[in-house]
């Protein structure tokens, strides 16, 4: 990819979201629940500081979703037998994504309160 102009790296970017939504159902239910947050987060109109906590957690959390799925993918493809170790590490990039989306669940908690408590 090093040489190429922006416009087609961004085009291959592009193209790796939507392979994930294709291919990854766990992707997708990601997104839904991004949407969900972007929707609460505009309903209950906190402030700037909040909108940009959300949107990085939702960020970080689909990035990370997609590490995942293209590490599994190549994984899967370089190794397709089942051992130890592959599974460590399909393991530990799920994990990445669960303490991402841990992480995402406990700010949304903490907007929300403040939103009600008037924090």
């Amino acid at each position: 990819m090093k040489g190429r102009r922006f416009s087609e790296r961004l085009r291959f970017a592009v193209a790796g979201f939507g392979e994930a939504w294709r291919g990854e159902a766990s992707f997708r239910a990601q997104v839904v629940l991004a949407v969900v947050a972007a929707v609460v987060t505009a309903a209950l109109r906190p402030g700037l500081v909040w909108i940009a906590i959300v949107a990085v957690a939702i960020a970080l959390v689909l990035a990370l979703e997609m590490v995942n799925s293209a590490l599994e993918a190549v994984i899967d493809h370089l190794h397709p037998a089942a051992a130890d170790p592959i599974r460590r590490a399909k393991d530990m990039a799920a994990g990445a994504v669960l303490a991402a989306s841990a992480g995402a669940a406990i700010a949304g908690m903490l907007m929300v309160a403040s939103v009600a408590l008037g924090w």
